[in-house]
């Protein structure tokens, strides 16, 4: 028998209260299942009973049939997305971002066309370009992106030294990378496009890179030494040659020189001859002063004495200066 003081749940009026409450969740699960938001970056496809039956649907608030009549699959297709080879960045909002602990030393390690062992580690930046595509036609299509970008990179390495490998072919082996990356993309179907690759590091292996960074280095130096004497060179074969070119133009400027002095002489003394000729005692005097007039300046003190002068004693002159040579002088004798 029950008590007057306990409810009764099996009431009309409790009966009421719960149909309501069982309504009023009804109708919160119809309204939270009939609308969907796309964020700003997405884009998203609506199905109906699993056919696509709305694509490309922009960012914003939308509506749908509840109860799973309609479903929405959203994909962010316009933030760049990063795959890692070889190593791992803390944090990372993607999950294939990166594979194992223990992978990534397999992955990084990779045999070169000279058959030398490195250690690669490379980033690969993609987006979504077609979402139906990336949803639809590919199972995994970020694990099966990963398998190709390692595939590839494999082969590129293998194609190439390992010289080329570490230092002047990074950057024609990015881009043939990203090439037959994206030919793969299309290939598969996976609905994304390769924006970048990048090698982060290439190295040789942790066990012969204190060998590896001596050879390089020894490398360096002869190249060094080779630069320095290509540099010396062209200084010096240069500066000879400048100088003998100026030795050879100088020798002909005073060849011309000699050349021009000499028929200027010898039209001088045709010139003179001919003048020898049409006055012969004029010419002989005007030479006679010329050439006095020329040799008499360089001589020192001079006594000019008559050619019938006699007892003439010369004496050395002590009081004048020793550069000067000594001149005869007239001193007269005693009787």
């Amino acid at each position: 028998m029950q008590r007057p003081d306990t409810p009764n749940f099996a009431s009309p009026q409790h009966f009421g209260l719960y149909l309501k409450i069982a309504l009023g969740i009804g109708v919160l699960l119809l309204l939270s299942s009939t609308y969907y938001s796309v964020p700003a970056e997405s884009e998203a496809i609506k199905l109906r009973f699993g056919r696509i039956v709305e694509e490309r649907i922009r960012p914003g608030l939308h509506f749908k049939l509840p109860f799973g009549i309609e479903q929405v699959d959203i994909k962010p297709v316009l933030r760049q997305l990063k795959l890692e080879f070889g190593f791992a960045t803390p944090g990372a909002s993607n999950p294939r971002q990166y594979g194992e602990a223990e992978e990534q030393e397999l992955v990084a390690s990779m045999v070169t066309g000279d058959l030398n062992a490195v250690h690669v580690e490379w980033v690969v930046q993609y987006r979504i370009s077609d979402l139906k595509d990336y949803l639809y036609k590919a199972r995994e299509p970020e694990e099966t992106l990963r398998d190709s970008a390692e595939s590839v990179m494999r082969e590129v390495v293998g194609d190439r030294t390992v010289d080329e490998t570490i230092t002047v072919g990074r950057l024609e082996m990015e881009a043939e990378c990203k090439k037959k990356l994206q030919a793969l993309t299309q290939v598969y179907h996976l609905g994304l496009t390769i924006e970048l690759v990048q090698l982060k590091g290439v190295n040789p292996p942790q066990r012969v890179r204190a060998s590896f960074d001596s050879v390089n280095q020894a490398k360096q130096e002869r190249e060094k030494a080779i630069n320095i004497a290509l540099g010396e060179r062209n200084k010096v074969i240069p500066k000879a040659k400048g100088e003998a070119l100026q030795i050879v133009a100088e020798a002909k400027g005073e060849a011309l020189k000699r050349v021009n002095e000499a028929k200027g002489d010898a039209d001088r003394f045709t010139a003179v001859f001919k003048a020898y000729q049409e006055a012969p005692d004029i010419t002989r005097r005007r030479l006679y002063l010329e050439t006095m007039a020329k040799v008499l300046p360089l001589v020192g003190k001079k006594v000019i004495l008559d050619s019938a002068a006699s007892n003439v004693l010369p004496f050395l002159p002590l009081g004048e200066n020793s550069g000067v040579s000594p001149t005869p002088k007239a001193v007269p004798q005693r009787r």
